[in-house]
């Protein structure tokens, strides 16, 4: 009897080894299968071409690659972004996000259709949980990013892999951290778990599981009010894992680990950005009277999601709360909103397919996960705040590139993006290079 396998990307390689032997074959047929799917990302038995044209047959025939189908694919960025929505066997879909950077690659992977935590902001909360993902639908989200990009240019690698797309990764703990495991397989894809992230709306057992793991995982605590009140407004998790107990399962996880926690506040007209909170948010994560915490913050916009009562943050909103938590000792870059691409990654997904007759919008995808990938996250960020032509340069800049005004810049804070966005003080010359995120040195000195 034949040992059943939900899909290949669903198999470890004893699973496969094992099956193998059930076929005849001999062991090590299982570790070129095994090489072809997560070294050589091929998407169809077919395709591997050191197996026996009958095995490959029948792979073909019993197997299959993955449980989940590629509906479409929306590029945007001049397609140095795509978004792909999938199709699972129930007919719900889930959404990934590959965002390509001249120095980086990142993949925002779902763990779940839908999704159960019933965020008032989200737009994937009001789905309500379709079902979770196997641990072969999340591996084959990150396989079809890593193709793509082979495709954009065959010497790009992913170089970051967040969970940060549909659904709470915590929730499937079991199925996505075996994902995780799979995909850090030094005989397989061996992806490094420094470069990964999981976010996680506020799950304290999964915050504290996530502690006790070998892989040293980034974790991402979303967090958007800094009191209890406010927080079960827009979040209901909170009624039942309050701040106070997700601080303390954070401050262990930091103990265990010693690695530094970033908080994600998504930024809302009238509701968390006044002054007032922005104090309170920095007395909250400075408490004298508890273990200092390791951590940085990511004041991200807000997407704007139909029918919901709440509007986005201005931008002139963003820079002075910043500069106010920087006041209270509470490290945050202030993250704007020029990025723009396509439907978003971080809890904005709803997983519809755009319209057939109309392109997708090119101004509404928002990268905040830029922040934890060294982009916004220098140390000489939190000044961008301070100093408003600061904020209008970098807005400029990232909605329609232009010339490095860095000169006319009385703080001498704006950065000079010719060097692949290193942070300077002035660009001697005037940056006169229009892309994003260059690689040529010649405009500065």
């Amino acid at each position: 009897m034949t040992t059943p396998i939900a899909t290949l990307y669903d198999a470890t390689l004893p699973d496969l080894e094992t099956l193998l032997a059930e076929w005849g074959q001999p062991r090590y047929r299982a570790r070129q299968i095994y090489r072809q799917l997560y070294v050589n990302l091929v998407d169809d038995p077919q395709h591997m071409t050191d197996l026996p044209r009958a095995l490959r047959d029948r792979l073909s025939s019993d197997t299959a690659l993955t449980s989940i189908a590629l509906v479409q694919v929306q590029q945007g960025d001049q397609g140095m972004t795509r978004k792909a929505l999938f199709r699972l066997p129930n007919d719900a879909v889930v959404e990934t996000v590959l965002m390509v950077y001249a120095d980086r690659a990142t993949v925002c992977v779902s763990t779940q259709a839908g999704c159960a935590m019933g965020c008032v902001f989200c737009a994937t909360g009001t789905l309500g949980l379709l079902r979770n993902l196997s641990t072969g639908d999340i591996v084959a989200q990150t396989m079809w990013a890593a193709r793509e990009l082979r495709g954009i240019n065959p010497d790009l690698h992913l170089t970051n892999l967040v969970f940060m797309g549909m659904g709470e990764p915590f929730a499937n703990y079991n199925r996505w951290w075996a994902a995780v495991e799979r995909l850090h397989d030094p005989q397989g894809f061996d992806f490094g778990a420094r470069r990964m992230t999981v976010s996680t709306v506020g799950l304290v057992p999964g915050i504290r599981r996530l502690a006790d793991e070998d892989l040293p995982i980034n974790l991402a605590i979303s967090l958007h009010a800094p009191n209890d009140t406010l927080r079960s407004e827009l979040m209901p998790v909170n009624n039942r894992y309050p701040l106070a107990d997700l601080l303390d399962a954070t401050r262990e996880y930091i103990s265990k680990t010693r690695r530094r926690v970033s908080f994600e506040y998504v930024l809302l007209q009238g509701r968390n950005d006044t002054p007032e909170l922005a104090h309170e948010l920095g007395r909250l994560l400075r408490d004298e009277h508890a273990e200092p915490l390791l951590y940085h913050v990511n004041l991200i916009p807000w997407n704007p999601v139909p029918g919901t009562p709440l509007d986005r943050s201005s931008a002139t909103g963003c820079s002075p709360s910043s500069g106010r938590c920087k006041s209270t000792a509470c490290p945050a870059p202030c993250v704007l909103s020029g990025a723009w691409r396509l439907p978003p990654p971080v809890g904005s997904l709803q997983g519809r397919p755009a319209r057939a007759n109309r392109p997708a919008s090119m101004w509404s995808l928002y990268d905040p996960l830029s922040v934890c990938f060294g982009y916004v996250s220098h140390q000489s960020t939190a000044r961008f705040a301070r100093c408003p032509l600061c904020v209008l340069f970098m807005v400029v800049h990232w909605l329609r590139p232009a010339r490095c005004r860095a000169k006319r810049c009385p703080a001498e804070h704006y950065r000079c993006t010719c060097r692949t966005g290193h942070h300077r003080t002035r660009c001697a010359n005037g940056c006169t290079n229009r892309t994003r995120r260059a690689t040529n040195r010649r405009s500065c000195q």
